[in-house]
């Protein structure tokens, strides 16, 4: 194992620690690949050999210095290649890394459901199923023809060399990346149009903090709504002015909502993303000259100083309290 996928399990209002804990990884190798808004991609090829130490048993340093140093656990896995890594963190937990073996790549991939395998859609997923193609031993076993002639010449190649346990992809070093992104599951599938809205105020607050915090500005919004059935809508909207402002980035929000015209969807969860990060000394605003704006944002700042001393929820919109 040389790549490690890891998951910070952060606080809402401890998002702006990805940039940290990004750096502590780079103190194990430079080859580190931003996995916003919670995570990232470790190449350890280098690290392995320099510290005489198994990917496994970094992944437990890793873990005790992001605890000791940031209070915040995480959960890893590992494998031969990114691809693997990720599908290894699947069967981890807090202080257990999981780990795809070199040597048995294909006992692992045998008995997954093709959904398991990154960049598997539900659509291709159901396709797949319909001919009985539902697990990645299936899959791996199918003629390469075959599978070409139900998802495409070059979908059915990709899929047909990753079910057969063939990861050709590589971490590729960033920094963080130039958006952020925070979700909001629900405990069941959600018909109420209400609790959608409530989960939107409460994710654009988070974004809002959160690009405060790192003293930037985003120029666009993205929201993602996940249905029952595992089907998926995505709406982006590049906002008037590059903001951090937790009413603007609600009122976006609720617009593409709105504009989807949903009917008692059953929502399983909602994603809100800010794109097009910049640095918030260069945007510009634009002056109201409107008291009542002003006041909202004075009462912005003194909560965030309120949250950062006394917690996440020290200050919350009140629709959001019961």
């Amino acid at each position: 194992m040389t790549i490690l996928c890891v998951r910070f399990q952060l606080p809402p209002a401890q998002g702006a620690a990805l940039p940290g804990l990004l750096g502590l990884l780079e103190e194990f190798t430079p080859v580190v690949e931003a996995l916003p808004p919670d995570g990232a991609l470790v190449d350890l090829r280098g690290a392995e050999r320099y510290f005489g130490r198994d990917a496994v048993e970094l992944a437990a340093v890793i873990r005790v210095r992001a605890l000791a140093f940031y209070g915040a656990d995480c959960v890893i896995g590992a494998g031969p290649g990114p691809m693997l890594a990720r599908m290894a963190l699947a069967d981890a937990r807090p202080g257990v890394t999981g780990v795809v073996p070199r040597d048995a790549v294909a006992e692992f991939l045998a008995g997954r459901p093709v959904s398991a395998l990154p960049g598997v859609g539900a659509a291709t997923a159901r396709t797949l199923g319909e001919y009985g193609l539902d697990t990645l031993g299936r899959v791996a076993a199918a003629p390469l023809s075959t599978l070409q002639r139900l998802v495409g010449a070059r979908a059915g190649r990709e899929l047909h060399e990753k079910a057969n346990g063939v990861d050709r992809g590589r971490v590729v070093p960033n920094a963080v990346s130039s958006s952020l992104a925070t979700e909001r599951p629900f405990g069941r599938d959600e018909l109420d149009p209400d609790r959608h809205r409530r989960a939107l105020l409460s994710a654009a607050g988070e974004l809002g903090a959160r690009l405060r915090a790192l003293d930037k500005v985003c120029a666009g919004l993205t929201l993602t709504v996940r249905y029952a059935d595992r089907s998926a809508t995505t709406r982006s909207r590049t906002l008037k002015e590059p903001t951090a402002h937790s009413a603007a980035l609600t009122r976006v929000a609720y617009d593409m909502y709105e504009a989807l015209g949903l009917q008692r969807a059953r929502v399983r969860s909602l994603t809100l993303r800010a794109e097009a990060l910049g640095p918030a000394e260069q945007a510009s605003y634009q002056l109201t000259f409107d008291p009542a704006d002003e006041k909202v944002r004075r009462i912005e700042q003194t909560a965030d100083r309120a949250r950062a001393k006394f917690g996440p929820r020290a200050v919350i919109p009140g629709s959001l309290a019961a």
